[in-house]
């Protein structure tokens, strides 16, 4: 059974930092892409950043400069670290899975809210 478990959101002042975890199970981890995507109220969910399996990483426009995902494959962990928060970036985040050469994210964590207050 394949299970994403988000940790790490909160609530924080704008110009703050924070750093989400999400720890897989019941995945090849360290084969699979690993992506953090976001969903804000009334808004379609965006992908925010992804890593491959070797570790290099792309990033939306929106979180370049400010945030860097990260992840340990001995710990089956992915990290999204934010820094410099904006209102704006108020939603849940969600971590996703795909395996080598898949076209889409096949599994998803529950989520964690994130909000930043002005």
């Amino acid at each position: 059974q394949v299970q994403l478990v988000e940790s790490g959101g909160g609530l924080v002042q704008a110009g703050g930092s924070l750093r989400l975890s999400c720890e897989a199970s019941g995945i090849i981890f360290s084969i699979c892409t690993m992506g953090w995507f976001r969903q804000a109220p009334g808004k379609q969910r965006e992908l925010v950043a992804s890593i491959i399996s070797n570790g290099s990483p792309t990033y939306a426009d929106s979180g370049k400069g400010r945030f860097t995902i990260s992840r340990d494959n001995i710990k089956n962990t992915v990290y999204l670290q934010m820094n410099s928060l904006k209102p704006e970036d108020t939603a849940v985040y969600y971590c996703a899975s795909k395996g080598p050469g898949a076209p889409d994210f096949r599994f998803w964590g529950q989520g964690t809210q994130v909000t930043v207050s002005s």
